[in-house]
This record gives C-alpha cells, sequence and structure tokens, in this order.
C-alpha cells in the first residue's frame, strides 16, 4: 500500500472495463481469492486520512441548490491547498476534501483545518459556503451530477424498491471519514473486529442530521436511517469472521449495480449477485472480468470497508467545533492499544445496536454510556495537541447535549434554513 492510497482514489467512473476474464476452471474461487488478497495490506499502523464533505449553499439564496455547472466552477477555482488534499464533488453538490496519509491524527487533523479554512475562503469569495453536516438539513433532494453512473444508480435503486433513500444517501448527506492503517496481519481480525464494535457508539456520538430535505423522522441520525434504507446487501455491516475472507463473501453476495454495455453504464433492474454472474446465472449477455469485479467493489458501502487499509465511514459530517475531537477521538480508541481493549469492553453492550444508535442516540442509556465512556476515555489517552478538542466534547455529553441535539433546538428556534446557512457561514 502506498502512501497515496490511504485516502486518494480513482474515480470509479473513470475506470474502463477491460478484457481481463475471469476465465479459471473456477470463476468463483478465483474472484473470492482476487477481493480477499487486495482487501488489507500488511504493515504498521499510526499513518491517518480524513475526508470530510461538505454541503454546497449559496448564501444569498440558501434556499437554491447550486447547479452541477456552479459546482463544477467552485471547484475548479479553489486550486491548490497548502496540505495537497484532493478536491471532489458528490452527485448533489457536495464538496470533499481528502487529505493525504499523515503520520498521526494531529497532523492529520492540522491538514485538513489549514485546507478547509482556504476552501471556506475561496468560496465565500464566490458568494457561496459549505456546511459540513451529515445531512442537507433544508433543501429538496435532488441529483445534480448528471454522470450516467449516478443515474443508472437511482434507478437501480427505484427498481430494488429503495429509490427515497437511495436519493438521499447520494444527494443529501455527508460524512467525515476517517481512513487507517490495517496493521499487521496477525492483528488484523482483533483490529477489525474491535472497529465493529465501535460503529454503533460511533454513529451516536457524530449525529448530526436530526433533519433531512426539511423534516424531521425524529432520529437521532437522519443520515444513518438513509444508509440503513438502502439495499442491505451493500450497506450492512461486513459479518464477523477472518477479515479478508468475510469482506470477499460479502463482495460476491451484493447485489451488482451497473453493467457496461457498449461503452454505457446500464442499471441492473434486477437482485443479481456479482456471485450469480460467475456462476453464468445473470442475464447480462457476456462473462464478468477483473475489472467489473473492481468497478462492484465501488458500489459497495457497509460503514467499515477495507481498501488495503481501512475505511472507516459511518460518521456524520461535523461542523467545525466538533469533528477534530470526533476525529481524535475515532483514532485514539482503534490504534492506542490500551484505549483499544478498554474501549471494546465499554462498547460491547451496544456492539450490534445498529438500528437503535441511529434512531434514539443517546436517548438508550446503554448508547449513552458507551459514548460518554468512550468520550472520557479518549479525552484521557488522546495525543495533547488535540486534548483541549476531546475534553470540550466530553463535556458536551456529560452535560446531557449533543451535537444533533443542539442542531434540533436551534432548528426549533429559527428553521432549517436558518440554520444550514449558519453552518455554512461558519
Amino acid at each position: 500500500m502506498t502512501a497515496q492510497r490511504l485516502t486518494g482514489t480513482t474515480a470509479p467512473e473513470a475506470r474502463a472495463v477491460d478484457d481481463v476474464l475471469l476465465t479459471s476452471a473456477d470463476p468463483l474461487g478465483e474472484a473470492r481469492r482476487h477481493v480477499a488478497e487486495a482487501a488489507l495490506s500488511d504493515g504498521t499502523v499510526g499513518r491517518v486520512g480524513l475526508e470530510l464533505e461538505f454541503h454546497l449553499v449559496d448564501l444569498v439564496h440558501p434556499a437554491r441548490r447550486p447547479t452541477w455547472a456552479e459546482a463544477q466552477r467552485l471547484a475548479d477555482r479553489i486550486g491548490p491547498l497548502p496540505s495537497r488534499s484532493l478536491v471532489t464533488l458528490e452527485p448533489g453538490g457536495q464538496i470533499e476534501l481528502s487529505t493525504p496519509p499523515a503520520d498521526d491524527v494531529v497532523s492529520a487533523v492540522a491538514a485538513l483545518r489549514a485546507d478547509r479554512q482556504v476552501l471556506g475562503r475561496r468560496l465565500r469569495e464566490e458568494g457561496f459556503g459549505a456546511a459540513p453536516l451529515g445531512a442537507d438539513l433544508a433543501r429538496p433532494v435532488a441529483r445534480i451530477n448528471p454522470h450516467p453512473r449516478y443515474h443508472a444508480m437511482e434507478m437501480h435503486f427505484d427498481a430494488l424498491g429503495c429509490a427515497g433513500a437511495g436519493k438521499e444517501m447520494m444527494s443529501a448527506t455527508a460524512a467525515l471519514q476517517v481512513n487507517l492503517d490495517a496493521g499487521p496481519a496477525a492483528g488484523w481480525a482483533d483490529r477489525l473486529t474491535l472497529i465493529r464494535t465501535l460503529v454503533p457508539m460511533l454513529v451516536a456520538a457524530s449525529s448530526t442530521s436530526p433533519f433531512l430535505g426539511g423534516r424531521s423522522s425524529g432520529w437521532h441520525s437522519m443520515r444513518q436511517g438513509t444508509w440503513q434504507g438502502i439495499d442491505h446487501g451493500r450497506s450492512d455491516p461486513v459479518p464477523r469472521g477472518e477479515p479478508t475472507e468475510a469482506w470477499a463473501g460479502y463482495a460476491l453476495d451484493a447485489p451488482v449495480m451497473l453493467v457496461s454495455a457498449g461503452g454505457q453504464l446500464r442499471p441492473v433492474t434486477s437482485r443479481v449477485s456479482f456471485a450469480d454472474w460467475l456462476r453464468g446465472s445473470a442475464p447480462f449477455g457476456r462473462r464478468p472480468s477483473m475489472s467489473d469485479l473492481d468497478y462492484h467493489l465501488t458500489t459497495l458501502f457497509p460503514p467499515v470497508r477495507p481498501r488495503g487499509y481501512v475505511e472507516i465511514r459511518c460518521l456524520d459530517a461535523l461542523p467545525d467545533r466538533w469533528w477534530p475531537a470526533l476525529a481524535a477521538l475515532v483514532v485514539t480508541l482503534v490504534d492506542d492499544p490500551v484505549a483499544a481493549d478498554e474501549a471494546a469492553v465499554l462498547c460491547a453492550p451496544v456492539a450490534d445496536a445498529w438500528h437503535t444508535a441511529a434512531r434514539a442516540g443517546l436517548d438508550d442509556p446503554q448508547v449513552r454510556a458507551a459514548v460518554q465512556g468512550c468520550a472520557d476515555l479518549a479525552a484521557r489517552r488522546v495525543p495533547a495537541g488535540l486534548r483541549a478538542e476531546v475534553e470540550d466534547y466530553a463535556e458536551l455529553i456529560a452535560s446531557g447535549r449533543t451535537p444533533s441535539g443542539e442542531l434540533r433546538r436551534r432548528v426549533g428556534q429559527a428553521d432549517p434554513f436558518v440554520v444550514l446557512e449558519e453552518e455554512a457561514h461558519a
């Protein structure tokens, strides 16, 4: 694994399907080995990459969603950033910063902070702001990226009965993603089990999505509710077990979303697993290639995804006053051996409480105990350079408040558009 690959990836739509077919006598076994061998890279731990998504907001007319041409123009005008973060756009016009790998979480946070400040300043010069929130609180859900990949994704979700959640996931949600080294191969199973155990606690701890599209479902995290509403075969957690084999099994059992045909992406409108395609029982008119398999992996969205390194994808995007603390909390609880052992015990009672954490959040006593315990633990073990931020977050939780609750209170005092505009100005 190269350092750049910890966060830098090739855009899926830029990849061409080649003619390297799965041609062995056992194509299913060949595919399983291919996915398992690429899942994790043997090495040390310590490096951190961060990705933060923002909702683009017109500061003069915050109820108006930017056009795709405007979003592209804004992204192009940002120019080189001081920490060399990549700038990309999501289907709803969300803009994303992805840092290069840093040697530790303090350096990673400093890099993202520096680039986020420049991003905000350059967008304001153009009359726009960037709101790092788990969901677009106010504007109606709409996809503005016209690329065939996203049109085909919408058609796939529609055919499988999750059109609303699919469109919301693509166009109205935003995340803070933490990318970590896989570490030594001998420790992969324990490391992935720990991260999986932490996920419900992290969902509850990070939520900033009590509203989505101007409405409230009553869920603590509507972003997570949306992700849980798409096909479970591509959004549920990877099953427990030896992590590379578990990921390979998950990937091959997952439904195929898109198929390249005649140089175009065609949506799959029935539930056909990649394993079905390998067995010859898919109605696609051709055999799959290795590039088909690699592309298929980019359409899978579990909360923890192996990419050579480990993507932790379950956190809502958070405003600047909170995301450094959550990034530091994640890295401390995973990479500090003492903190990792204690966190595993704290989170064991809610290790499978995915739905409860997203719906009830800290209103559930067990979830609250896990979040408060982990916040206090991280405040004790975090590197000195981020201790103040984590202590402030731990005090927030200890006071009975949460980022999601604070946003809900503000929306109740004004309305979603006011809060969206305030966060974009910040």
